[in-house]
C-alpha cells in the first residue's frame, strides 16, 4: 500500500493526539500510533487504554487500503525536522516494513501489527446525547480544571462534574478546600443527566478546543463518554461513583460583602504571601469600612508584611484567614475586573463571585478558611 501526505499536516495531527500516550505503558502497542487508510482518508489514533483520541486527514493520493501501527516517538522525532513537503509512505502489508520518502532522502522503519491495538469501547444503548458549543465547553473546563483534586481515596473528586439539566449545564470541580461552580445557559440537555470527566481527558480537551469552531457532540453512558469535535474524536472512561451534593456546601446568607479590584488584590497577595509561613501559606484578610488589610507573618523567621487596599465594604469589621496559593489560584481563574467577597464568619467558607457575570453564565467560587490564632 502506498500514500502521499503533507509532512506538516501529518505532524500537527500526530502531535495533537500524542498527548494521550503515557511515558510508560503496560502494553507495548500503546507506545504506537495506529494508522488506517481507507478511500483516501488516513485515520490516526493514539490511546492509553482508558482514553482514545483519533483524528483523520485527507491524503494527496493513495493506492490500496490497510492499517498498521508505528512507534510514536520515532515518527514524531523524524517528522519534526522535515519542512513542508509531500511524504510518500510505502507500506509492505505482509512484513510491515515502512519506507517514508521525502525530498532528499528516505526513512525505513518497522511497523507493528494493527490487530494487537486495543479497540475503543462502544457506548451502551442507554447513552445520553448533549451538544455544546466548543467555546462554551472550553470556558467551563478552563475555569474548573484547577480545582480538581488528586485524591486516591475519593476518586470522584479527581474530575470535572458535568451536571446537565433541561435548562443549563453546570461544571463543578472541588478538592475539599476550594470549589468552582460554573453554570452556563448557552447549552442544555434533553433530560437530567450527569457524568464525571477525569482530569487527563479534560486537559486534552483544553488543548484541542481552542483550535475548534462549531459544536462538540457528547455521548455518554455509565462508563464511557465520546466527544466528537470537528477534527478530533475522543473516547474516555468516566469516573464511576456519586459526586457529593455541591450545592449544600455553598453558604447561602453571607452578610459581609466586599467588592474589590481583582488584579490589585492578586498583586497584593503575591507581595504579602512571600512573608507567610512556608508550611501553611496563611494570609489574614481584615475587613473594615471601605478597606481591606492583607497581612502575613512567619514566626519561625520573624518576618511579616501587611498591605492595605481600598474596597467597598460597609459591614462590621471582621478577620478571616485563607491559604494564599489557593486564593491566588481562584482569582486567576476569574476574568472579571472586580470581584465580590461574600463572607459569613471566620469559620465558614468564603464565596467569591465576579461583580459582572459573563453573558449567560453564572460563576461561583468557594474557598475554605484557615484558622487564625488571634
Amino acid at each position: 500500500m502506498k500514500f502521499i501526505v503533507s509532512s506538516t499536516g501529518l505532524f500537527s495531527h500526530l502531535q495533537a493526539i500524542s498527548r494521550v500516550i503515557n511515558s510508560k505503558n503496560s502494553l507495548p502497542i500503546l507506545d504506537c500510533f495506529l494508522m488506517e487508510l481507507t478511500d483516501g482518508t488516513l485515520s490516526l489514533t493514539a490511546s492509553d487504554s482508558e482514553t482514545t483520541l483519533s483524528t483523520s486527514l485527507e491524503v494527496n493520493e493513495s493506492d490500496g487500503d490497510g492499517r498498521f501501527a508505528v512507534s510514536s516517538k520515532t515518527i514524531l522525532e523524524a517528522l519534526k525536522e522535515i519542512p513542508e513537503q509531500p511524504l510518500t509512505f510505502l507500506v509492505n502489508t505482509e512484513n510491515l516494513e515502512i519506507t517514508v520518502e521525502y525530498q532528499n532522502g528516505k526513512y525505513s522503519l518497522m511497523g507493528q501489527n494493527a490487530d494487537e491495538y486495543p479497540q475503543a469501547p462502544a457506548l451502551g444503548a442507554n447513552a445520553v446525547h448533549v451538544t455544546m458549543g466548543a467555546p462554551v465547553m472550553l470556558a467551563g473546563i478552563n475555569r474548573s480544571l484547577f480545582a480538581t483534586a488528586d485524591d486516591e481515596l475519593r476518586p470522584v473528586m479527581n474530575g470535572i462534574y458535568f451536571d446537565i439539566t433541561t435548562e443549563d449545564i453546570t461544571f463543578v470541580a472541588s478538592d475539599g478546600h476550594k470549589l468552582v461552580r460554573n453554570k452556563t445557559f448557552m447549552a442544555h440537555g434533553d433530560e437530567k443527566a450527569a457524568f464525571i470527566l477525569p482530569k487527563k481527558p479534560a486537559t486534552l480537551l483544553k488543548n484541542l478546543l481552542p483550535k475548534e469552531q462549531g459544536d462538540v457532540q457528547i455521548d455518554f453512558d455509565d462508563r464511557n463518554a465520546t466527544f466528537t469535535l470537528e477534527n478530533y474524536s475522543m473516547i474516555c472512561r468516566l469516573i464511576e461513583g456519586r459526586y457529593p451534593n455541591y450545592n449544600s456546601v455553598i453558604p447561602q446568607d453571607n452578610p459581609h460583602k466586599a467588592t474589590i479590584d481583582r488584579m490589585m488584590l492578586i498583586s497584593a497577595l503575591r507581595r504579602v504571601s512571600v512573608f507567610s509561613s512556608q508550611a501553611s501559606s496563611l494570609i489574614k484578610l481584615r475587613l473594615s469600612e471601605n478597606q481591606i488589610q492583607i497581612s502575613a507573618q512567619d514566626i519561625d523567621f520573624s518576618t511579616s508584611a501587611e498591605e492595605t487596599l481600598t474596597c467597598q465594604y460597609a459591614g462590621s469589621p471582621m478577620s478571616i484567614g485563607f491559604k494564599s496559593t489557593f486564593l491566588i489560584d481562584i482569582l486567576n481563574n476569574i476574568s472579571a475586573q472586580e470581584i465580590l467577597f461574600e463572607l459569613a464568619d471566620p469559620s465558614r467558607a468564603g464565596v467569591i463571585v465576579p461583580v459582572e457575570q459573563e453573558e449567560k453564565e453564572d460563576l461561583l467560587m468557594l474557598l475554605m478558611p484557615m484558622m487564625l490564632n488571634d
